[in-house]
């Protein structure tokens, strides 16, 4: 058996006008639950047909999403009245064999593959758990790695995924979730199980960005990535104090310049520079909270980038607090430059002080850093923060620290991106930026002459080599997604399979993040339910019996039985019934969920106060997810717009 290889897997909807269209009543619930509706997923052999008795039908779209509004058993075989949506439309008749039955509307998103093994996908769950469960799992994954490595046959395996980066977010791709569970490995981590499955078209996909349509070039020139470019943009905090980094990361900038122009990649490497301080509100004489100094896509020399940069000089007026709108910088960089024409992206934030938060009255943007990660993530940027720590904000280092922490943690290798420069020393602060700047562009250099980067300019002996490892790991995985996106190759057909989401060997990388599909209707009525238990917790803040006699009357006007609610047995948040069944059987933690009154009596007012902020901020992701027009999806062609999914992430969960 040839190794199977997952690639740019796609869901490829395409139901033809069907005559025979008609209307039913609701479609069958599932099992146990009053609001959730049987759902499957269509495999290629799937004809659709008017009647049972036709002995032909109408081909149907892998993996479309259809709601079952009958079961008929017809000569022992049973047959599913399908439609597109659950508003009454049936397209006509499934055999149930082709069809997988989707409980969960999740899905399966890959991680980058740099610095982790392949993810394997198993045959059946014991040959999964039996690696999970053991204390030193390489005996066991050595002669599979081994065997694949020479393209030979696997007993527990039926594929792994691409060396690429298979990118979700530029190309959606159905990887549905059937079921699962969180287990303790037998190294002592927690990580999830589960059953998913596969299909994509079989022919090769070359992406519309690719210069070539020729597969058999793509294969010859594997490590070529050119055109390969890097965006680095600077995102720097001009208040008062801040003039000598500005001075310096200019510096840098004309530094880098000097080697790129040597190297000749003055077409590959392109710098921008964004400005922030904080609310005009507080004080006019700030001038502006963000201003795009220079864009990447507008700047092709070193003296384009010094003449735009010029006028950039730190503020005339203090600020209203310590703390500066450094999250408006970062929206301004994410949504004003056009990321799309770089395989690279970096964002550096320089600041010396914490962020604003998004619940603050002078927050300009309403977000938090967790918001902004998950936008920097979904546009391929890495943000890496260089955090001045000087003796004057010496109050304000931990909040920052942590703020930035969570903003720069990246997807693609695992780790924040956060670098402090103690006391905020000038001359510290001017070689990491030197370093960062320059490891950064000699990445672009070794891309577009086709070398792989790891390890490839790293001195052991500089004083920011943690930084410089980070850089070139991340790099390497930036190829490897932008690799992804222009190079096709084949996909296996239909095939259920076991996985873990966890690297075996490290178990702390994940190797594939579920997403939760939730239709408009359910994110309001999340967004509604969350805003209901902020305010209860905010009431909470002076009594936690008034918060809980909240949640218990939010419940009864939500249709929850009055008796119920009144049992020994009702004691957390889950059991007032006040969220929607489509997270009943989620696999994933919930802080929220799981809080009972005496939990929250036990909390300090810090705890408690950090509770609420983290809800109000999803509650936002929410809100921002909702008018997010472009990345909503159709899950079958010629159904209803409000059974468009969003792909929201577990982490956003209450």
């Amino acid at each position: 058996m040839k190794k199977s290889v997952i690639s740019n897997i796609v869901i490829a909807v395409s139901l033809i006008s069907l005559p025979w269209i008609s209307f039913a009543a609701e479609p069958l619930k599932q099992a146990g639950k009053s609001t959730l509706y049987q759902r499957i997923l269509s495999t290629p052999t799937c004809e659709l047909k008017k009647n049972i008795t036709d002995t032909t039908g109408t081909s149907v779209a892998a993996f479309s999403r259809f709601y079952v509004y009958e079961r008929k058993n017809d000569n022992n075989q049973e047959w599913l009245n399908v439609g597109p949506d659950s508003y009454g439309k049936t397209v006509g008749w499934l055999n149930d064999s082709c069809a997988i039955p989707w409980n969960m509307q999740m899905t399966l998103v890959f991680t980058n593959p740099v610095d982790r093994d392949p993810l394997l996908f198993f045959k059946d769950k014991a040959s999964l758990t039996n690696i999970i469960d053991a204390s030193q799992p390489e005996s066991l994954l050595k002669p599979i790695r081994d065997a694949l490595k020479a393209d030979k046959p696997t007993a527990e395996i039926l594929a792994q995924e691409p060396k690429e980066y298979v990118d979700f977010k530029n190309n959606f791709y159905l990887l549905p979730i059937l079921q699962g569970e969180e287990v303790m490995n037998g190294q002592g981590f927690y990580e999830r199980v589960l059953e998913i499955a596969s299909v994509s078209k079989q022919d090769t996909l070359i992406k519309k960005n690719s210069k070539s349509t020729d597969p058999n070039t793509a294969d010859k020139n594997a490590n070529q990535v050119a055109p390969f470019k890097a965006a680095i943009v600077f995102v720097i905090d001009s208040t008062i104090s801040m003039d000598p980094y500005i001075s310096r990361t200019k510096e840098a900038v004309e530094r880098v310049y000097q080697h790129i122009e040597k190297e000749k990649l003055q077409e590959q490497v392109r710098f921008g520079l964004i400005s922030f301080r904080s609310s005009l509100k507080a004080s006019d004489k700030l001038e502006y909270v963000t201003k795009v100094f220079a864009d990447p896509n507008q700047v092709n020399t070193k003296e384009d980038f010094k003449k735009l940069s010029a006028s950039l000089k730190q503020a005339s007026v203090s600020t209203a607090y310590f703390a500066e709108d450094s999250y408006a910088g970062i929206s301004q960089a994410l949504n004003d430059i056009n990321w799309n024409n770089f395989g690279a992206r970096y964002m550096i934030l320089i600041t010396d002080a914490s962020a604003i938060p998004g619940d603050d009255k002078l927050s300009s943007t309403g977000m938090d850093a967790a918001q902004l990660r998950l936008e920097a993530q979904h546009k391929g940027v890495a943000i890496y923060a260089l955090h001045l720590k000087t003796p004057s904000g010496e109050k304000d280092h931990q909040v920052a620290a942590t703020q930035y922490s969570d903003l720069t943690y990246n997807d693609f290798i695992h780790k924040s991106l956060y670098y402090p420069v103690n006391a905020g020393d000038v001359n510290e602060f001017g070689k990491k930026v030197d370093s960062l700047a320059k490891a950064l562009s000699e990445q672009v250099k070794l891309a577009y002459q086709g070398e792989a980067s790891v390890g490839n300019v790293l001195n052991a002996k500089d004083d920011n080599s943690d930084m410089l490892k980070d850089a070139l790991l991340l790099s390497k995985a930036m190829q490897l997604a932008y690799l992804g996106d222009t190079k096709g190759t084949k996909a296996p057909t239909v095939f259920k399979a076991w996985i873990a989401d966890k690297d075996f060997i490290k178990p702390t990388i994940p190797t594939a993040e579920p997403r939760i599909l939730l239709t408009k209707s359910q994110l309001s009525d999340l967004s509604d339910v969350v805003s209901k238990i902020a305010n209860a917790a905010n009431d909470g803040l002076i009594s936690a019996d008034n918060m809980f006699s909240q949640l218990r009357s939010v419940a009864a006007a939500m249709g929850q039985d009055p008796s119920k609610l009144k049992s020994d047995s009702v004691t957390k948040i889950a059991d007032l019934g006040l969220l929607g069944e489509y997270l009943d059987n989620i696999p994933y933690k919930s802080d929220v969920t799981g809080l009972d009154q005496d939990t929250w009596k036990s909390m300090s007012g810090l705890e408690q106060e950090k509770f609420i902020r983290n809800l109000n901020s999803k509650i936002r992701y929410y809100q921002k997810c909702n008018a997010d027009v472009d990345r909503w999806i159709s899950l079958a062609e010629g159904s209803d717009p409000r059974e468009n999914v969003y792909p929201i992430p577990l982490e956003m969960l209450p």
